[in-house]
């Protein structure tokens, strides 16, 4: 009787590294606002301290070729859905409800799920869970409101306002531990859309004059072109650490993939030291510095340590990988564009891409602002345009067709091959849903604008819209252009360094700030060029 015991024993110890083995991983996706790829330390960036991201990076994998949109929104909709901008995009701040997310693919295999940091995508309240979502906190779900000292935000349905100088990053990502602590026995999918790094540039708690300073509230870049912005980003660093320490105390590590990427390219403007050279961050702009990002991925034990890819990935591409490592599988019906990274993560050689398609316009509608092709070298857009990359980053020398080498030659014959791909017209029922951009803060461009105090469309008879819509058409292109962080307000320094003319800039922009809040809206902008 007391070997059988012995036995029992035994073989009861020997099925739980079995049972541990089986359970599905934990993923933690990180999606780090406004944070282009010379941002981190160990990408070849200079001007800040990223030393969790840098670890990170040592102990797994490096992307020297992960691309997103050149903008918020455009962004999230590739990353959640795995679909081209060209097939779903509808308009800035919005996610169709027919669209299926990674959200709703895993909470689907049976994980629980979370999200919490930047929304942008409408649905009020019941947006998140719609998406797949179990429990949320976030900003910009209902309202835009500060979103860093005292912010305004949405968690699990209730509006909080705080008003003792808390910081809204760090509420987010204390919930986002409540989260991971309270769901450490099921398999976990927690989505982290950070809000930093994104203007305006307020110091953190981490900074010596947070207790005095006033925040931003999104109208601009505070105390110039760069401000608090390396205390953000060590902030970000700091707070993802925060997550690192919190899955290690519950012994969880090992079982939970980590992947942190940006949203698109640093604050256009931005100033930053890469790699020996000054650059400046390129959100909004189709050059490398508004799509390139960092890319990294981490799991001990499973993926490959110390590695630096060179292959092509897309924001496109992270569902994939993340429901081929979790065993989750895809509704074939959806014919994602997404192509599975976790071979390369797992230092296998995969199935790269041979270069990257990008369809982009905030606005939606029928056609791209601008459409392109691209490998790790070269550049092709739909106009015809030719840039050699590698050498070019800031497209000033397109090549003429005349002086190409051979080398130049094939790649551009490749790019146009996959160009060709995506010919034909956009699909109606996204087409139809387009809206005019009117900056990240939200407002429309659009002459029948909504009235948010009455959540009605402002009735204007067609004929007197329609000299109005035409007429605000340039000041609204001028707009966008000295918007330089297209949070939807001109601060004075953006106003001022992007003025025509020097002499009387003051005055100017105290005619055009109407309200005298010290920045100037969209709507006054406007009115004010009339």
């Amino acid at each position: 009787m007391k070997h059988l015991l012995t036995l029992a024993l035994v073989l009861l110890a020997s099925l739980k590294p079995l049972h541990a083995a089986e359970r599905k991983p934990n993923v933690v996706l990180i999606l780090i606002d406004d944070f282009g790829y010379e941002c981190v330390t160990a990408n070849g960036g200079e001007s800040y301290q990223t030393p969790v991201m840098d670890h990170l990076a040592a102990t797994g994998v490096r992307f020297e070729q992960c691309h997103a949109q050149p903008l918020c929104t455009p962004t999230r909709a590739q990353l959640m859905t795995s679909l081209s901008n060209r097939r779903n995009y509808t308009h800035f701040g919005h996610l169709d409800p027919s669209q299926q997310t990674f959200g709703n693919l895993l909470k689907g295999a049976g994980y629980a799920t979370c999200i919490t940091g930047k929304w942008q995508l409408k649905g009020e309240f019941a947006g998140p869970g719609h998406f797949g979502f179990d429990e949320y906190a976030l900003w910009q779900l209902t309202r835009r409101p500060g979103r860093y000292k005292n912010p305004g935000l949405e968690i699990n349905g209730k509006l909080h306002d705080y008003t003792k100088n808390e910081y809204g990053p760090e509420i987010v990502n204390d919930y986002a531990l409540d989260f991971i602590t309270r769901k450490k026995d099921v398999p976990f999918f927690l989505y982290y859309p950070m809000m930093l790094t994104h203007a305006p540039y307020d110091a953190t708690p981490d900074s010596p004059d947070y207790l005095e300073s006033k925040g931003g509230k999104g109208k601009g870049r505070a105390n110039g072109p760069v401000g608090h912005f390396p205390d953000m980003v060590a902030y970000t660093d700091k707070l993802i650490g925060k997550l690192i320490a919190k899955l290690e105390a519950l012994k969880l590590r090992d079982n939970t993939l980590i992947l942190i990427l940006g949203d698109n390219g640093t604050g256009k403007g931005t100033p930053s030291r890469f790699k020996g050279r000054d650059v400046l961050g390129g959100k909004g702009t189709s050059t490398m510095w508004g799509t390139h990002v960092p890319g990294i991925g981490n799991w001990p034990g499973h993926f490959a340590s110390g590695k630096v890819s060179t292959d092509m990935i897309d924001t496109t591409d992270f569902l994939a990988t993340i429901c081929e490592a979790t065993g989750t599988a895809v509704p074939p019906e959806l014919k994602i564009d997404g192509r599975s990274f976790l071979p390369q993560l797992r230092g296998e050689k995969g199935n790269p891409r041979a270069g990257l398609y990008v369809w982009y316009n905030p606005s939606g509608g029928p056609t791209a602002k601008f459409e392109f092709a691209h490998d790790q070298n070269y550049k092709l857009y739909t106009d015809g345009k030719f840039y050699n990359v590698a050498q070019d980053d800031l497209e000033k020398f397109p090549l003429a067709a005349s002086a190409l080498d051979n080398t130049a030659k094939a790649a551009k014959a490749k790019l146009q091959g996959l160009l060709d791909q995506h010919k034909g017209p956009r699909d109606a029922f996204f087409v139809k849903q387009g809206q005019a951009f009117g900056g990240e803060a939200g407002e429309d461009a659009d002459a029948n604008k909504t009235d948010p105090a009455k959540g009605k469309a402002k009735k204007k008879g067609a004929n007197a819209a329609a000299p109005a819509a035409k007429n605000a058409e340039p000041m609204a292109a001028r707009f966008e252009q000295r918007d330089l962080n297209h949070d939807g307000k001109l601060t004075w320094e953006e106003f001022l360094s992007t003025a025509s003319g020097k002499d009387g800039a003051k005055a100017r922009f105290e005619i055009f700030d109407a309200d005298k809040d010290g920045a100037i809206s969209r709507e006054e902008f406007l009115k004010a060029g009339k």
